[in-house]
């Protein structure tokens, strides 16, 4: 489900009045009307002033503003604004503030400073819910619902009182028996056998490592206490207000560590996500690319929501840089270009005060005679001319595996390296990726994948035995498969497969793992070949069982041993991949690339980003000189130039072209 309205890409953003004096909204409808706004999200951060006191609620100043936004052709994505319950709330109920897991409760002040499991909370949450619901159901202005805000950031854990009662419960479902529990946990091992279920408390701060197994539930139970506050909410708006689409936005797809996505999606009507560009990290674009990917991904492929992202500088990131001109708008089109239907910005008004007040506005301090200003107005320009893409869906060959749930069994204590992350892999395999052209979407590993000539899983340390099954058939029905190291060694409880390395990929990858050998802070390894390839952080004892050798390590703990294997298993092939190549990865790869038989355009620069959408290219060049690209013909949407077969794209410029004629599979 998705907002009828407003027609083609919607553009806009977070809009908070209640920061400013009354009169200055009718200047910010004109500038509106200038820039060519079309949503705006209101009430994130209004709970107080909706509810100013216990059950008396007050909605004259948001009516002014919904109204007069009506008025000007400007739709309303209404918040739900629980993520910042009012003072006399928390001073009535000081219960609801969350507590670390260090035993600290938090202080009032903050955003999402209340616990979700807390009775008090939900309650007062159903309460502002319904009556906001039953204010504005049948305005015309309100498009969608807004929940909350950002689940899961800052407060993904909560350890306190009422987090341990609901905590209990969850287990008590979830295992049914303590003998289920005990044997799933593993507590046999330092005598942690339950004998009662109030005996279990949340794996708080300990001078040592707690049991990994219930670490790992208590993630699981953390992100399922937020959904249900979500559903809590969304099942009010929807009794209410039916066929009116009901979303929540994500902290930020890639970043949402504590947030299972997967399970997500199947609670919101559509994606909303929102992407900061990490200002200091060279090639940021790349992130973004990834963020905007995966959402696309988490949506099933169908059209997402870019809910929020800057114009210019953020105010949280250790150096705040500002966006250099024309990156605005390489930053927005590249959201557009990988499925986003809408380019939403925190916030319309750059903040005079308050903790944000450096972040960055459509309208900023400098006002409108500034060159973002101008940037903002030649967006939303911009996105009126590509009304035709809204709706469309790209289209992918290649797939990355990733899962939450192994995001975070891996990152729990006392693994063979501190140098085991999972974004440190994923990142490494997707730039690769994305410097060979090549569009990806995520799957997670119990997904039907049969539609891609290649899967890659750079980070699948936890594999339960039906998502490994998975795999195999993919593989035997023809498929390509890459695995990284350190992948199919757990499973759903953080318990080992039963016998050698990797125990649950062993018979699809053609080998057994005799021993990690993981490297010391800055050591290398080398790896044999045409050219020699050096490899860091990790390095292991591969005993082929069907694999043959394709590299092996030419030196440390595991010279002479296989590094890179490929093992032909029905109709198609997995590899494997032992280690982390510095420099060498893209060329691995382009090698099972080729071998999948996977397209991609010949002789074009990493800066150049060309992505295709619905009958649409995007060609995002984020370098310093002209890209000329073949194999382009149709009509700029921005310009009306005809192009037969090339298309040359100006440094740090974009350019769409329809094509002509669409090809079918985009149609």
């Amino acid at each position: 489900m998705y907002p009828e309205r407003p027609a083609g890409i919607a553009f806009g953003g977070d809009y908070n009045p209640e920061q400013w004096p009354r009169d200055i909204l009718d200047e910010d409808v004109a500038l509106m009307r200038e820039a060519g706004v079309n949503l705006v999200s209101l009430g994130m951060f209004t709970w107080a002033s909706m509810e100013p006191e216990e059950g008396r609620y007050t909605f004259g100043r948001l009516d002014e503003v919904v109204d007069r936004l009506h008025e000007a052709g400007v739709a309303v994505d209404l918040a739900t604004p629980t993520a910042a319950p009012p003072a006399w709330f928390v001073a009535r109920h000081p219960d609801v503030l969350p507590v670390t897991r260090e035993g600290t409760r938090i202080g009032f002040g903050g955003r999402q400073s209340a616990c979700s499991s807390a009775p008090a909370f939900r309650e007062a949450t159903a309460r502002l819910v319904r009556a906001l619901g039953e204010h504005y159901r049948g305005h015309p202005a309100v498009v969608m619902w807004h929940v909350h805000n950002e689940y899961g950031a800052p407060l993904g854990e909560c350890y306190c009182e009422h987090s341990v009662a609901a905590w209990r419960g969850w287990l008590r479902r979830t295992y049914r028996d303590l003998a289920a529990l005990n044997d799933a946990w593993g507590t046999t091992f330092w005598g942690q056998t339950y004998t009662d279920w109030s005996e279990i408390d949340a794996p708080r701060a300990n001078h040592t490592v707690l049991n990994p197994a219930q670490r790992l539930d208590y993630a699981r139970f953390s992100d399922g206490q937020h959904r249900e506050h979500y559903a809590l909410q969304r099942d009010i708006l929807r009794e209410l207000t039916p066929g009116v689409p009901v979303t929540t936005n994500f902290a930020g797809t890639v970043n949402c560590k504590s947030t299972d996505l997967w399970r997500w999606a199947r609670e919101v009507d559509v994606i909303a996500n929102d992407h900061y560009l990490k200002a200091e990290l060279p090639d940021n674009h790349i992130d973004l690319a990834m963020s905007a990917d995966l959402a696309r991904s988490v949506a099933g492929g169908a059209p997402w929501m870019l809910m929020e992202h800057s114009a210019g500088a953020v105010n949280w990131q250790p150096r705040n840089l500002a966006k250099r001109p024309g990156e605005l708008r390489r930053n927005s089109l590249a959201h557009v270009a990988r499925g986003s239907d809408s380019v939403l910005f925190f916030q319309w008004r750059a903040s005079r005060f308050g903790a944000e007040k450096f972040h960055s506005g459509l309208v900023p301090h400098a006002g409108t005679d500034s060159e973002q200003w101008r940037e903002v107005v030649r967006l939303g320009a911009d996105l009126r001319a590509l009304a035709g893409v809204r709706g469309g869906r790209v289209r992918a060959e290649v797939a990355i595996v990733w899962d939450w749930e192994s995001y975070w069994a891996l990152e729990l204590d006392w693994r063979p390296s501190v140098d085991l992350t999972f974004r440190e892999r994923m990142d490494a395999f997707y730039e690769a990726l994305w410097r060979e052209h090549v569009t990806v979407d995520f799957v997670h590993p119990s997904a039907d994948i049969s539609g891609y000539r290649l899967v890659v899983a750079p980070s699948s340390y936890l594999l339960t035995e039906a998502s490994a099954k998975n795999l195999h058939r993919y593989v035997e029905a023809g498929g390509h498969l890459l695995m990284s190291y350190f992948s199919g060694i757990v499973d759903q409880h953080d318990t080992l497969h039963p016998g050698a390395y990797p125990g649950a990929l062993r018979e699809l990858l053609g080998l057994s793992i005799e021993e990690f050998h993981p490297l010391r802070e800055h050591e290398t390894v080398e790896l044999d070949g045409p050219a020699s390839l050096t490899a860091r952080v990790w390095s292991e004892r591969v005993r082929p069982a069907g694999a043959v050798t394709v590299r092996s390590f030419s030196g440390g703990p595991d010279a002479g041993h296989p590094a890179f294997t490929r093992h032909d298993l029905g109709a198609g092939t997995a590899w494997y991949l032992a280690t982390a190549p510095v420099a060498g990865l893209r060329g691995l790869l382009a090698q099972v690339l080729d071998h999948a038989g996977v397209s991609r355009p010949p002789g074009l620069p990493e800066t150049l980003e060309l992505v295709r959408r619905g009958g649409h290219v995007f060609l995002i060049n984020h370098g310093d000189e002209p890209v000329t690209v073949e194999g382009v013909s149709g009509v700029s949407v921005f310009d009306g130039v005809r192009h037969d077969g090339a298309v040359t794209v100006a440094p740090g410029a974009v350019t769409v072209v329809a094509e002509t004629p669409i090809p079918r599979e985009m149609r």
